[in-house]
Order: structure tokens, then C-alpha cells, then sequence
């Protein structure tokens, strides 16, 4: 006859609830999840419908099949905007990514005057983006903005905004400006959760504060950088009023990307249908390049050694 513990239940609810420790019932995400519904599954649901749709924005739409998903991809104009949505996305990162991480991993330290410093370059994100583009615009002017006195300093054209690659730089410089502290933000979050006792191990072996950073800093980073690496490219491919303050997708179509020539598409030529389906293959590119870098970035099969804390 086995001999069965009285204590073994005692031991397994112990385990149980140990497990549990610190997880909030799935009820707490109720709110949440009726919000997404409401304010994002039910409008893409919308606009997946009026993709198959001629909707002139006044009658009722009228059901016309695959019909504007086979004008998307014969439409030179689409694939235009699409290339320089991932050209921007692109810009946009390598410009973001490299400062924000190096601003986040100093404003995670102890200097004097980092708090001071931190507020100071969390300015931009607090203002409107239409304020910022406004701004910028005004500065960029070439006939009477800051940059007719100081741009043939640098040997800077002040005509920048007139040409295709100088319009797409300044519109990821002004991006990038302003959004770049909330990256800098996740950073410095990121940067503190660093055990201290690794930088003490390397300095006992005596290694630099540059080897430190490659060795120590950038790995304990990586699924910080893929947070924000998806941020960042989901906010770039939505990039709408900058384009539409400081370039009108100009000059020419040179800044024409995607988010703008739907809302040209819908609000100045009433095509609502097909810029439906603008919007969703916007959405369908978004979310296939958010997977994809989360996929091969390992991010999927992250295990947090302080869940539950």
C-alpha cells in the first residue's frame, strides 16, 4: 500500500499559487481589449469592406469585387508611394535608432545634470506634430526662413525642400526630432534593468567602458531595440501630417507616400473605395514587417527572469 503525504495538496496549491503570484486576472484586460475592438478592429473591418466597394463618400457604396485591389497593383503611382514609405521607414530608423540608444544608455546613468538634461530632450515629443511641421516649415523656407542666412555656412542649399532626396531627408529629420525621445525613453528603461554586477565583473576584468557597451549593454538590449524597432516602423509608415504641411508629397511625387495618396485618393478625388484599399494593404505592410522583425529578432521566444515581480 502506498503511503500518499497529507502534505502533497498542501505543497501542489502552494506551487499553484506561486505561480501566479503577481498576474492580475484576464478581467483587467477587459477595458483594453473593448477599447482596441471599438477604435481599431471594427474601422480596419469598415475598410476591408469598402476595399471591395466605389464609394464616392455621399452615396451608399456599390460592391465592385476585386476591382480596386487590381488597380493597386497595376498602379505605378501605388508602388511609387510604397517604395518610398520603406525608403522613409528605413531613413527613419537608421537615423533614430543609433541616437536614441546611446541618449537612452547615458540617461540611464548618475550624472549631475542627467535629470536636467533627460526633461530638455523630452521637449519635442510633448508638442503637436502640426506645431513642429509648422515650425520647421517656416524655418526651411528659401526665401524667408533661418535657412536662406545659415545654409550656405554648411553648404547646405536653402532650397533643400526642393529637391526629391532633400524633401525625404528633412521630412525623417523632423520625424525623427520628434519622436525620438520616446525611443530615447524605452532605452533608458531598458538601460536600468542591466544588472549592475555585470559592468563590475567586466571593470574587475578590466575591461573598457567600449567593450562594455558591445559586450554587456547591446545584448542585454536586444529585445529593447526590436520594442522599439517596431514602434519606430509602424510610426514611420504612418507619417501623414508632416508630408502634408511641410511638402504636399512634393516636389512632385517625390514625398508622395503611402498615407498621403490615400488621403489624396479619398479626400480630393472622393475615391473612397480604393483608397480603402489603400489603407489596408498600408495595414497589411505594417503588420507583415512587424512580424517579420520579431520573428528573426527572437523577440517571440523572450523569457523574462522577472516575470511576476
Amino acid at each position: 500500500m502506498s503511503h500518499i503525504s497529507p502534505y502533497a495538496d498542501v505543497r501542489g496549491g502552494r506551487k499553484a499559487a506561486a505561480g501566479n503570484v503577481g498576474r492580475p486576472p484576464v478581467g483587467w484586460a477587459l477595458p483594453g481589449i473593448l477599447f482596441f475592438a471599438v477604435f481599431a478592429i471594427v474601422p480596419l473591418a469598415i475598410a476591408v469592406y469598402l476595399s471591395f466597394c466605389h464609394w464616392d463618400g455621399l452615396n451608399s457604396p456599390t460592391p465592385v469585387g476585386a476591382d480596386n485591389w487590381t488597380r493597386l497593383f497595376k498602379d505605378h503611382e501605388f508602388r511609387q508611394a510604397a517604395w518610398l514609405s520603406l525608403l522613409l521607414t528605413t531613413v527613419s530608423w537608421a537615423f533614430q535608432t543609433p541616437v536614441a540608444l546611446l541618449l537612452g544608455v547615458w540617461a540611464a546613468g548618475r550624472q549631475r545634470s542627467r535629470t536636467f538634461l533627460s526633461a530638455v530632450f523630452f521637449i519635442p515629443l510633448l508638442l503637436s506634430t502640426t506645431a513642429i511641421a509648422m515650425l520647421f516649415h517656416a524655418l526651411l523656407d528659401p526665401n524667408f526662413g533661418v535657412i536662406k542666412q545659415i545654409g550656405p555656412w554648411f553648404g547646405v542649399d536653402p532650397n533643400i525642400m526642393g529637391s526629391s532626396t532633400g524633401a525625404l531627408l528633412t521630412v525623417a529629420f523632423v520625424g525623427g526630432w520628434q519622436f525620438m525621445p520616446f525611443h530615447t525613453l524605452i532605452y533608458q528603461g531598458g538601460a536600468r534593468q542591466i544588472p549592475e554586477v555585470l559592468y563590475q565583473a567586466a571593470a574587475i576584468d578590466g575591461a573598457g567602458m567600449l567593450r562594455q557597451f558591445f559586450h554587456i549593454t547591446l545584448p542585454q538590449l536586444r529585445n529593447t531595440i526590436t520594442t522599439s524597432s517596431v514602434l519606430m516602423i509602424v510610426g514611420s509608415l504612418t507619417y501623414f501630417d508632416t508630408v502634408l504641411i511641410m511638402t504636399k508629397g512634393g516636389p512632385g511625387t517625390d514625398t508622395t507616400i503611402l498615407p498621403y495618396l490615400m488621403y489624396r485618393t479619398g479626400f480630393q478625388t472622393y475615391d473612397l473605395g480604393y483608397a480603402a484599399a489603400i489603407a489596408t494593404a498600408l495595414v497589411v505592410v505594417a503588420t507583415g514587417l512587424s512580424l517579420i522583425l520579431v520573428r528573426f529578432s527572437g523577440f517571440g521566444t523572450m523569457r523574462s527572469t522577472r516575470e511576476g515581480m
